[in-house]
């Protein structure tokens, strides 16, 4: 459930994979908090004009979407990322968090990860990081000056 007063998500136990509720404070993220906040402002416009309401953030003409393949292989095609799976948006995220240090807990808890063996198959490690790691440990291995 999307709580814009609040500026977070809100997933119930029912609707996770895990079973586990969680919160994703989107208004942290700007570029997430105003996307969302012009869907909604596009839902309140549709409500206006049909005259009720539109509980779902996502939907077709106020209906819910129950399936979007279709539209996500043409949302990928058109931009360039043809085999991009739904998925892959998941390790992405958990990649990202890892670069930009957030704590593993918090990490898992925004991704809904259990434990840490299942959050490790999504932190992807790329060559790139593993010469950083590397340039890391030389520069704290250096004499200093």
């Amino acid at each position: 459930m999307w709580n814009f007063a609040a500026g977070e998500v809100r997933l119930g136990a029912a609707e996770t994979k895990n079973g586990k509720a969680r919160v994703f404070p989107m208004n942290a993220l700007p570029e997430l908090a105003a996307l969302m906040n012009e869907q909604r402002a596009n839902t309140e416009r549709l409500e206006r004009e049909q005259s009720r309401i539109i509980v779902h953030v996502f939907h077709r003409a106020g209906e819910p979407i129950r399936c979007f393949g279709d539209a996500w292989a043409t949302a990928c095609k058109k931009a360039g990322k043809p085999a991009l799976l739904v998925h892959d948006l998941r390790r992405s995220a958990a990649r990202r968090m890892v670069l930009a240090g957030v704590p593993q807990p918090v990490a898992m808890k925004l991704l809904g990860h259990l434990t840490p063996s299942i959050f490790l198959r999504y932190a992807i490690v790329s060559d790139a990081d593993l010469a950083e790691g590397v340039a890391k440990l030389a520069r704290r291995q250096a004499p200093s000056r």
